[in-house]
């Protein structure tokens, strides 16, 4: 064996070597450019999340100023007493034939006196002003009719009375109507 022989071998082992860590290099270059393209791609998404989240915040916190204004309104709005109504007419018949409404008891009329007294009016050309929910022809007061819906238990605890369920389905049709338009 010569010496020179030697070196060959040792020369390209070490370009060999070489090699690998260039390779090495560069993939980890690679693939450190797909880390910060993947992490702009996820700062970019968070960005549209924050401005999501930021918009949606609005719509809410407009949603409930409108309905602390609406309840000021409400409160505003003439309520119906058993005690005012009996002054105002001399029987219950008197008073049910005034308002164009069926109740069996003064309390029921002072019930659907109030409950129509928190809707808004509705426009004298609309249809609905010429009909009842029956769908019949009529005067301009809706009839109301009681539907039975029966609530989970997880959902009663946190809408324990129609009322808290209304309010919530009438914010839900608020935000959805927002949405779509």
């Amino acid at each position: 064996m010569s010496k020179k022989s030697l070196p060959t071998k040792a020369s390209q082992g070490k370009t060999k070597l070489g090699d690998q860590i260039r390779s090495i290099a560069d993939r980890l270059k690679q693939e450190t450019e797909v880390q910060i393209k993947a992490t702009s791609r996820i700062l970019g998404a968070a960005a549209q999340i924050s401005e999501n989240h930021d918009r949606l915040i609005n719509e809410v916190v407009e949603m409930v100023e409108e309905d602390l204004n609406n309840e000021a309104d409400t409160s505003q709005r003439q309520t119906y007493t058993v005690e005012a109504l009996k002054k105002q007419y001399k029987t219950l018949k008197d008073a049910k034939a005034h308002f164009n409404l069926k109740a069996n008891s003064w309390d029921a009329l002072v019930n659907q006196l109030n409950a129509l007294s928190l809707q808004s009016p509705v426009a004298e050309n609309s249809p609905q002003s010429s009909q009842n929910l029956n769908g019949k022809q009529g005067n301009d007061r809706p009839e109301f009719e009681r539907l039975a819906v029966f609530l989970e238990p997880d959902v009663a605890q946190m809408f324990p009375t129609s009322e808290a369920v209304n309010e919530a389905l009438r914010f839900l049709i608020r935000v959805a109507s927002k949405n779509l338009s």
